[in-house]
Parts: C-alpha cells; structure tokens; sequence
C-alpha cells in the first residue's frame, strides 16, 4: 500500500500516470471475441481474438484509478491480430481518451507493434484453427473470402475487420491468406501506452517509438527499459502553464510545452491534418453540425485519424465544451452504442473496401456522417448555416497557404511536408520515407562541414570526451544515426539545431494555435456582450444548484434581439443546446467557485477586446472580423520551444536485481514490477512543491465543507445540475454482460422521457408569453424564429425516440418508415373491409366537429394527413416528411392522438423494435403521450407559416341570416380570401349552389358552399365578398362567411350581419369583411379549446362584447365607453408596433376589426348623430362626410377659404381629394365601407388629426348632429386628436384587399 502512495503522491503533476503493456496471454492462449462479432467465414488469421493488460506500473494511482477493460479495449479495439512473415508488420500509432462520469478525460497513446510467437501451443491452436477453417470453406483458401458486409446491425461487427493497406493484401494473395506452422512464422500484435493526464501526442509518440526501437534494435539500449519508463512515470512533470520542457528518451530527448494561462488550453492534435483529410468547407460544415449538437459518426480504416478528426473538432468549439457520448474509436463490441438516442460523437473503423452504402446505421435523421478517408461528409437536412461562413472559409484557407497545405480536402501539401511521422514509427501513405529524407540531408550537411558553432563546440565535446566516444560507438553498433546524438546538444538552442521532426512539431504547433485562434475570434465577436444577458437569480449556490432545473439562466428573447439578422437563424438553434447551457451555469457557479479555465480565458479576451473598442458598434453588425493576434499567438509557442524552461532528470541506474529482464532482440522483455510500481524517495522540487499545493487545496476543500453543505449531498447536486439534459458521456466501457447494456439502455428511455418533458414545458412557456412572466416562468416574448428553432428541436426528439431499439432500418426516418408501415396495414384493412362490404372503420378517429353550421365536418386521421404530405411535391425525403408531419399534427392539435393511434397497433410496434426499445416501454410512452398532449393547450401555425409555396385547397361557405326568402338569391356572387402571403383572387360561385342542412331542431338552414384550391395564404385576415345585383332576387343578407384550410382545418369567420345590394342598408354591393380564426365548439375535448390568447391583445384583456358591432345597433354605448374604446384601439396598435416584425400578428383586425380604430371611431361619430328620419332614408357618417366635403368645396369656390391659413386649405383640398378618389372608386362598397376606407386612409397618410377639426368648424355639423354629441365638444376632439397623434410615430402599411381600386 504505501508503494501506492509513494507512486501516487506527486500524480496531480505527473507527465504520465501509467505504462502499460497489452497483448496476448500465452497462458489462456485463444480466447474468441465474441462480443466484436465473430464471422467464422473469415480466416483465422483475420479473426478476433481477446487482447489482455499484461502489465500496467504503477498498480494504482489514488485520483486517475486504473480501468483495465476500458484501457485493454481501447488499446486493441480490434482484439488481437495475428500476421505471418508473408504479411506487412509496420508498427502503428494511435491515440484514445477515456472520459469518466464527471466529464474529466485522460488520454491513451498506443504504439502497436508485431512480436513473433514462440508459443507452441498457440501455434498449433492456430494451424488447427486454419485446418478446420479450410475443411467447411474449402473455396475459401483465397484471399477474397472475407464475406462481404450484412446490412444488419447485428453483423455491422464483422465487416468492421481488419484494415490492411494495400501492399499487405498483395503480400497476403501470394500466401494465399494461409497459415501452416512448420512452413510460416506466426507474429502477433503488442501495444505499449502511455495514459496522461493531458494530451502531449507529440511527446508521448516520439517516448513510445523510442522504447520500440531500443526492442527492435540488435544490440540493448543504453539503460535497462526500466530506467527509462520509471523515469516517465515519476520523474517527469507536467510542464508548469507558459513553460516548455524537455525530458529524454532512450537515444532523443523530448521536447513539449503547455500553454499559458491567458492562452488556448493544449491541444497536440495536428489541426492540419484534420484540415487536409477533410478540406476546409467539409470541417465547417462538421464544426456547425457538432456546435449545433447533431450525432456525428467519424468514419476511417485509419484510429489515428479518427482520434485526430474527433480532437480537432472539440478542440475549435472553444469557449464551449461537447456535453454529450464522446467516444472517437468505438470498439467493435460496442457498435449497439450507434443505437444510442441522444447526440454522439463516435468514430467507427471501416474495413478496407467497404461500400458505406452497405453501412446500415440505425438513425440517419440527425446524422452527419463523416467519411475521413474518402474527405467526404453527409450532412442532415435542412440545419442553419454558420455565421459569415464564406468569410470564415476564405480567412482559414488563407492561414492553410501560408504553411503550403491545399484548402481542398484530400489534396496533399504543397511545399511543406505535414506528416506527422517520427523515426521509428511509420506514416499509413509514405512509409518514414520524408522524414528518412530530411535526416539524409541533415547528415550530408554535416558531413560537407556546414555546422554552426553551437554545433561545432558539441562535436569538438563529442570528440574529446572519453565516455561520449564509448556512447558514439555504441551507437554506430547499433546502427542510430550520429544526428540523433548531434541534436542531445544542439536541440533547442537555435533554430539551426532542431532535427527535421522537431520542426515538424513547431511547424504543427504554430499552425494548431492559428487555425483556433480564427475560430476562437469568431466566438469573441458574436458573444461579446453574453454577460449582460445572464439572469442571476439565486442568492447562493446551494439554492441555486436545488431550483437549478426551473430556473431561467439566459435572457435568449433579449439577447436575440440584440444580434444582426444574419446570425439569428444559427444562434436561435445554437443557444439551445447543451453545451451552450453548460456555459452559462459555469458562469453563473463562478460567482461561488473557481472560474472554469475555459470560461477565464474567455472572458479575459472580451475584456480585452471591450478595452480596445470602447464597445464600438461594429461588435453589433454582422461585418465580418478577421482575428488580429494570428502572429502574437504562433510567437508565443515558437519562443517556448526555442527556449527550454525545465530539463527533467536524466533517466539512470536503478536499484534492480541483476540477471532479471534479459534483452532479445525484437521481443519486449518482462519489466521488474517492484522498481515501477514505487515512486523516487527523494522530494525533489516539483514534487515537493505540489505536495505543498495539495495541502493547501485539502484545507480549503475541508473548510468549504464546514462552511456549507455536506460535500457528499454537494457533489450529487453538482452532478445533476451538469448533467441536466444530458445522458451518458461515454459508454462503460468495461463489463458488457447483457444486464448492463439493459441498464445502459433504460438510462436512455429515462433521459429521452425527461427531454420531453423539458422541451414541451420549453415550448409551452415560450408561447405563453406574458402570461407566463406573470407566473414565474421567465421571458415575456418567443420570436417566429426562436418557435420555429423550438419545433425543430421537438421533430428531432420524436426522430431519436423513434429509432431507439429498431429491429431493422428502412430509410432515412425511422418515424416516417413506421407511418408508412402503419400505412400500409390499415389501407389493406380498409380494401379488404369494402370488398365485404361492411362499413369502414379507420380506428378510433375522431370526426371534428363542426365550427359552425353549414361548414361540413372534416375527418382527423393519420392516414388523410400523411397523403396531405406525400402529394407535397416540393418535399423529396423521409426526414422531410416526417417533420412535415410532425407540424402540421401540431397545428391540428392532433400530435399526441395520432402518436397514439400510431401505437395503438401494437403487433406492428412488437415486429418494428426490440423489447428495451423507448415505444415498447409502457409507463414512459404514455407519460411521452401525454406530455405531447399539453401542446394542445396552444395555437401553432408550424406547418401554415413553413410550407409557404404549396397549393391547399379552401372551402368557403356563405351562410345568410336565416329566412329562407333572404336566403335566397338570383345574382352571381363572387369572394376573394385574403391571408398573410397573398390573396386567391376573384372567385365567381356558382349561380345558387344552395345547399340545406338541419340543426338538432330540425330547423332548415341553406348556405353556399364553394371549394377552390390556391397557394398557401398563410393566417387568414379579409373576405371581399360581392354579387352583380342581378335578377329580382337582387338583395341578399348574409350572416357570415366561413372559410376553412382543407389541410390543416384551421376555420376563420368573417362576421358580416349586413344586406348586399342597391337600395338596401348603405347600398353596398361588396364588402370586406374582417376574420379571425374561429375556436372550436365546446364539445370537443377540452384540451382542443384553450387556446393562445390572440397576439393582437395583450393576454390579460378580456373579449368584451364589442361597442361596435353591426349587430348590436340598438345598443347605445356611453361617451366615456367609446372614450376608452378609442384609447384600447390605439394603444393596441402601439403595442402591435413595438413588437418583433415576425410576431406582430395582422395589422388589417386591429384596424377593421371587431375592437379595431375604425369600428371605435365610427362609434364617436355615431354619438349624438340625427341618423333616423320620419319617413326618410337613414343618413349614414359618411352622408356627414360627403356634405361637409361640398360645403369645402364649395366656400372654396365662393372664395371663403382664401382668408385660411394655407396649410388648413392644404388639408381641406387633402380631404376633398381622398372623398372624391373614394368616391369615384369603380368598387361597389356602402357608405359605411368608404367611412372605414377613409379613416385607414387617413391613418397611414398621418391626416387624420388635420380632418377631425375641418368636420367639426363645418356648419353642416349644426344640423346633422346633436348639441350634446361627442364631436361637438371641442375638448373631447382635442383630446381624441392627442390620442390619435401617437399614430404618426409608426408606419401604417393597409392590406391590398382593403385599398384596391383607390387611386390616390
């Protein structure tokens, strides 16, 4: 135990925390991996077989516990593999990171390598393996036998086999892919890893090729291995932040550097590489798609690439971490994982030659498949673009040039070479052959004599010391270049003295720091005021971290509304995300605790930049900013590594017993355990030092712990609060028995349930809107485009539930593939019903109800709503389909019904997914269900306000007052509907297409009803209807029309309550009628009729019985009642006004409609007015209106208006001018339809306070109107003229339908 200790006591700052050492265990022999999939088809030599940990040093280390599985799994993902001599055996490297529950990572860095077998029962094991092999697949002794990939999950496993590369299955054909013992020389992998804290590739890379090298060599290294992994594991710190440091190998010291604490954190992956394996465009798309937290699958033979692609990718999402599955190599026993319902970032190794369209993967909706190998990708469908992506394209492949790599993907480099290969190790495409290159050229330098005096003054060193001699001849035994001991001086001192790898790795480093620093720059600029938006609420952590969940933590409505337009349709998706969120607690938490690194670097360059720009406006528009301290920051890592902060010990002798390890050549001896699992006995400084430092933090951990909450109770709120949305970030990777991957599985139905109930309160709060506010849910607006991100969201959710568990994959959409299944059922269900002629039953479907009588019943079904989608020709895939559908159920209320229905058939669900899967989980599903049901309670337009261009068929009927004779009528009526997006024309009805109905009273009731079809018109606003008062039958008196959208069956009514016809009412032969959709009857479930409050009023108010409506002439409203009907007019159009232009709603009802400005100024004028006369037609305002008009105009003639002022004159010949072009309007509207004309005219043009005084100086007021009427009083005018004054501050834009034939 105290070994433990003493090899645990400084790990916090150790480079390394273990050595480890993988490969096959002569003891257990042949173990077959079933879990990666076994293909007895397969040769044996191309099987998998189990790998296991055959040593690790130290045994333990107290904070980074040992995982054997997990290392052993990730060391080989592929098991063990076996090679003959006929067969390639270069070594390779690659690299894994093992996340834990907390979100903390350590990483892995694996040198494999071939070791020959001198077991003989393995050996003989394998020759009966191949015997039995060729005795049941006697046509499969060549080469080509490997069976080609299955479509099913289930054997995804074995085509994920092993990837040769091209010159090893030439060398195979010639063997024939046998094995015979007596005749070939079996060769088996071995992996040595390093696993550290941080990731230093680079170091760790060069540390591992070297021990290889010193194995592979003919004569032993200088020192026992021992010395030199004892020497990594315990006497090598972590550089300090801001330093570099230089520790040694066995023939080359090593040289890595951390960066400081105002910097980017480490990041040792080539960026380059990631960059020339994808091309520029590709990695910005995949940057958007990881930001925006969509599954991504990496895809490559190659684990080093997959490592590289997967680190390069959240290495740029800087300030922002990726909460979600991690894992970039997946192992093969872990491909059940891809069936994972939530956002991953997983790479899988392909197999040599695999088609990817034989790849079946069990969820394609939300999929951004990369391909590295082919520099391909597959993006989902329809996702927002990154801001000024073309600028950002343009600034990256400018930095590429300048280190010579092609911004195209797949192209190789243009001057400088970007392997990354290290002497020893070998590259995939060019086996060391540029690095051998620039060492010839290097020798040949020094060999002409071209040295620099640094350099001179070593050789002279070389040449004179005794010990260096005996060194120098060993090397030239053991056949290591003389540079390699030239550059133990040389290195670091002078740019002239670093070897061809080593400005390799600057060369990587500068360019690395570039690259992200562009990206960095971007998040600067678009989240430069974030602070201000941040809602800190709670008044300390523990209340906080309790009330985490209904908490609002970010004003999103605010904040978007303070960005340029160009980036609102990205950051509305993207502050929605996980990571976004993640952000924003550690801000919130760092009020309390620590700053988190990433959030300290962060906010110290918004500092920095706010110092610089004083908060300029240019931080506010959308221009494009190129990022400034590209060459401060390639600086900055060039005079690190030029001068070396710290050299760590040398390695040495250890206290080892002698005879124990023996060396031979090309095998890796048995290391002495007692020596490697004990740390050095003296302190030296930096152990010393951080001994002192972990005092210090135990301190302060202790008394935190007195000072607040229990730490235990603390850390599980924590957890939770982090891990709030999200699931598992990696998969456990070490016991795989089937009740785990139960457990792992219901973990996923848990979280899927939760999302659910997460997103449907998300939405419900948004579209509440002030309602909401008042009751403690957070903020007052949702823009269009914040709803829209929000249903996105929700298609995506009901995409990951559907695809949980999916016995077979059909199509892109798993939710479409089961409709369509559904589908199919049911219409053979219904043939076969109608062929024995009984009735058609589709389930239990509901008829909706009728809105109104006369407007004929539509049918709520899944089977009519998908056809509605599949004749949709504007939408070509199944994805698009499905979220088509999931919108228009949403605006139909009907989602949770037809998900229920859809589930109904639960036959169909048994023979579409497996038992674990989220839809045949009872409980959940229907608490699912029932989430979903509470979307009813409010109005989308989802689907009406998206599929703008398609055709949709509208049913109108026109329902008159109800006597038959009034019913009934001879001319030829006409409609135009008009909506949001436009108006369907004229359309002439059919002469008396009367139809009858009866009500529960059997009372008759005729309406006509017409069908016509045009483009989406969007949310419904006016009716015009009109007849050519034709025939004797001429006059007719409607009720209402209805009109009703076929597709989604949203029903607007357009009140109308007048006579049409000359001689009748005002005379009108047309009139615009306003709508507003009409609410269902109360016979239909509940949860159909609550309803949004309509977003022209303010949710508060209550619908009164209007002041104003026609039909209630008799009612005789109070000065004061149509004072204030006046002010709630007004201020509702400045409400309307002061809202986002998406959400304002139509303009056309609070002007025309039932509470609007028009109805409550007719209402002033109707005060006092002498309308009624004995024996006389009724007078109508716009009869007081005309006269006053040839009163003006008239005076004018007789020269009495010369004496006014000019501008009243102005506005006499303005109103002269609007009554005449009104007037001589070749449309048939009434007097009360040009009264309303006149005042929406004069509202748009601002003249309707200069009017108001010419009617009232008018002396036909005198005779037309009472002593006591409201337009008499002068005070009462004035005061409406204030009022109405508040209008001019906004710009009033009328509906075409309102204006047309008006030529002013």
């Amino acid at each position: 135990m105290s070994g433990t200790n003493a090899a645990s006591g400084a790990a916090p700052c150790r480079f390394a925390h273990y050595f480890v050492i993988c490969g096959i265990d002569t003891e257990t022999g042949l173990e077959p991996d079933e879990l990666a999939g076994e293909n007895f088809e397969q040769s044996p030599l191309k099987r998998t077989f189990k790998s296991k940990v055959l040593a690790h040093y130290p045994e333990n280390v107290e904070w980074n516990p040992f995982d054997q599985d997990a290392v052993n799994m990730l060391c080989m993902p592929k098991g063990l593999s076996f090679r003959t001599q006929a067969d390639s055996r270069e070594p390779q490297f690659h690299s894994f990171l093992i996340t834990r529950e907390d979100g903390s990572r350590t990483y892995g860095f694996v040198h494999t390598f071939y070791e020959e077998v001198t077991s003989p029962q393995i050996c003989s094991a394998m020759q009966t393996l191949y015997q039995m092999h060729q005795a049941e697949n006697p046509s499969s002794a060549t080469p080509s036998s490997s069976s080609s990939s299955s479509s099913s999950m289930d054997s995804l496993a074995s085509s994920l086999d092993e990837a040769d590369s091209p010159s090893s299955s030439s060398c195979r054909s010639a063997a024939c892919g046998g094995y015979d013992a007596s005749r070939d020389t079996l060769y088996v992998s071995k992996a040595l890893c390093l696993i550290t804290p941080m990731p230093f590739m680079h170091a760790c890379r060069r540390f591992l090729s070297q021990v290889h090298r010193a194995v592979a060599a003919a004569a032993p290294p200088p020192l026992p291995l021992e010395s030199y992994v004892h020497n990594i594991l315990y006497e090598v710190p972590l550089p300090p932040p801001g330093r570099s440091l230089k520790f040694h190998g066995v023939y080359e010291p090593i040289v890595c550097q951390r960066p400081g604490p105002g910097e980017l954190p480490l990041a040792d992956f080539p960026l380059g590489q990631t960059f020339t394996l994808l091309g520029v465009e590709n990695l910005v798309q995949l940057f958007n798609c990881t930001l925006l937290e969509m599954q991504i699958l990496l895809y490559s033979q190659d684990y080093q690439r997959l490592m590289t692609v997967a680190e390069g990718i959240t290495t740029l999402l800087f300030p922002f971490q990726w909460q979600h599955v991690y894992v970039p190599i997946l192992p093969a026993s872990l491909l059940h994982f891809l069936d994972a319902p939530v956002p991953y970032l997983m790479g899988l190794q392909s197999k040599e030659g695999t088609d990817r369209s034989k790849l079946e993967l069990p969820q394609e909706a939300n999929l951004c498949f990369v391909d590295i190998d082919n520099h391909c990708i597959e993006l989902p469908e329809d996702f927002p673009q990154f801001p000024n992506k073309p600028e950002l394209i343009q600034e990256l492949s400018e930095v590429l040039l300048r280190y010579g790599i092609s911004p195209v993907g797949g192209a190789p480099p243009t001057s400088v070479p970007t392997s990354t290969t290290t002497p020893g190790s070998v590259s995939t495409r060019h086996p060391g052959l540029k690095s051998q290159q620039a060492l010839r050229e290097l020798e040949d330098d020094g060999r002409n004599g071209n040295l620099g005096g640094e350099q001179l003054a070593v050789l002279d060193l070389l040449q004179g010391n005794a010990t260096l001699e005996r060194l120098q001849a060993l090397a030239k035994r053991t056949g290591v270049r003389v540079e390699a001991l030239r550059g133990v001086g040389g290195e670091g001192e002078a740019q002239g003295g670093r070897t061809a790898v080593e400005e390799e790795e600057l060369r990587n480093a500068k360019l690395n720091v570039q690259l992200r620093e562009v990206f960095a720059s971007r998040f600067t600029t678009m989240f430069a005021d974030y602070e201000a938006f941040v809602i800190q609420s709670a008044p300390d952590l523990e209340s906080w971290l309790t009330n985490r969940e209904q908490m609002h933590n970010f004003d999103k409505a605010s904040f978007l509304s303070d960005q340029p337009e160009p980036y609102l349709p990205f950051l509305s998706h993207f502050i929605e995300t996980q990571m976004f969120a993640t952000f924003i607690d550690n801000k919130i938490m760092s009020q309390w605790e620590e700053k988190e690194p990433l959030l300290r670097v962060f906010d110290g360059r918004i500092n920095k930049a706010r110092l610089y720009n004083v908060r300029a406006p240019s931080l506010r528009s959308s221009n494009y900013q190129r990022c400034t301290i590209l060459k401060e920051s390639a600086q900055a890592i060039e005079q690190r590594l030029l001068k070396i902060d710290h050299t760590a010990i040398h390695p040495h002798l250890l206290d080892m017993k002698i005879g124990q390890g023996k060396y031979e050549q090309g095998f890796f001896p048995k290391l002495q355990s007692d020596v490697l699992s004990v740390g050095p006995t003296n302190n030296n400084r930096w152990s010393n030092r951080t001994a002192t430092a972990q005092r210090r933090k135990d301190r302060h951990r202790q008394q935190t712990e007195h000072l607040t909450l229990d730490n235990d109770l603390k850390e599980k709120y924590m957890q939770e609060a982090r891990s709030l949305g999200k699931n598992l970030r990696q998969p456990k990777l070490s016991d795989l028995s089937p009740a785990v991957i139960a457990q792992t599985n219901w973990k996923f139905v848990e979280g899927l349930l939760k999302e659910c109930r997460m997103k449907t309160k998300r939405m419900l709060v948004e579209k509440m809107g002030r309602e909401a506010v008042e009751l403690g849910h957070g903020e007052a607006n949702i823009t269009g485009l914040e709803e829209n991100t929000l249903i996105a969201s929700l298609c995506d959710l009901l995409e990951r539930i559907w695809s949980h568990g999916l016995q077979v994959k059909q199509g892109k959409s798993a939710l479409w593939s089961h409709l369509l299944h559904y589908q199919a059922r049911e219409e053979k269900l219904e043939q076969q019903q109608q062929q024995a002629e009984s009735p058609v039953s589709n389930g239990p479907e509901r008829r909706k109800s009728e809105s109104s009588i006369g407007m004929p019943s539509l049918r709520a079904s899944v089977i009519q709503d998908m056809r509605h989608i599949q004749s949709m020709g504007a939408i070509k895939t199944d994805v698009g389909r499905a979220r088509a559908w999931i919108r228009l159920s949403l605006e139909k209320k009907l989602l949770s019904q037809h998900l229920k229905q859809l589930l109904s058939r639960q036959a169909l669900t048994k023979k579409l997914y497996k038992r674990y899967a989220f839809l045949r989980c009872e409980e959940e599903k229907e608490q699912f269900l029932f989430h979903l049901l509470s979307l009813n309670t409010v109005d989308y337009f989802c689907f009406t306000s998206v599929f703008t261009t398609i055709m949709i068929p509208y049913r109108a009927v026109i329902i008159p007052i109800k006597k038959l004779s009034n019913a009934m009528t001879t001319s030829n009526p006409w409609v135009c509907v008009s909506g949001e997006l436009g108006d369907s024309g004229v359309r002439q009805i059919t002469k008396n297409v009367l139809e009858m109905t009866f009500d529960s009273a059997f009372r008759p009731h005729t309406h006509i009803d017409a069908m016509f079809k045009c483009q989406n018109l969007g949310k419904l606003t006016t009716v015009q209807l009109g007849h050519d008062n034709s025939g004797l039958l001429a006059k007719w008196l409607v009720d209402c029309v209805m009109v009703r959208n076929e597709i989604t069956g949203h029903t607007y009514k357009f009140p109308c309550g007048r006579w049409l016809g000359k001689g009748v009412d005002d005379g009108s032969l047309e009139r615009v009628l306003i709508g507003e959709l009409a609410l269902p009857n109360a016979d239909e479930d509940c949860g159909r009729g609550c309803r949004t409050p309509d977003m022209q009023h303010s949710p508060g108010q209550t619908r009164r019985s209007s002041i104003t409506s026609m039909g209630g002439r008799g009612y005789k409203p109070t000065s004061a009642q149509i004072q204030e009907a006046i002010g709630e007019a007004v201020n509702i159009i400045c409400k309307h006004f002061h809202k986002p232009e998406k959400e304002r709603g139509s303009l056309t009802i609070l002007l025309c409609g039932e509470v609007g400005l028009v109805g409550a100024l007719e209402q002033f004028f109707h005060n006092g007015f002498k309308s009624a006369r004995l024996f006389q037609k009724t007078v109508f305002v716009w009869d007081f209106v005309e006269k006053a008009v040839a009163y003006m105009e008239s005076a004018d003639q007789m020269g009495d208006m010369q004496e006014t002022a000019e501008p009243l004159g102005l506005t006499c010949v303005s109103l002269c001018h609007y009554v005449s072009a009104i007037n001589s309007s070749p449309r048939n509207i009434g007097k009360d339809g040009k009264f309303q004309l006149l005042v929406c005219l004069g509202a748009r043009d601002r003249l309707l306070i200069q009017w108001l005084p010419l009617l009232v100086e008018c002396p036909v007021i005198q005779r037309m109107y009472e002593e006591s009427a409201l337009l008499r009083d002068r005070t009462t005018v004035n005061a409406l003229i204030a009022v109405l004054q508040t209008l001019h501050d906004f710009p009033i834009t009328l509906e075409a339908s309102l204006v047309k034939g008006i030529d002013l």
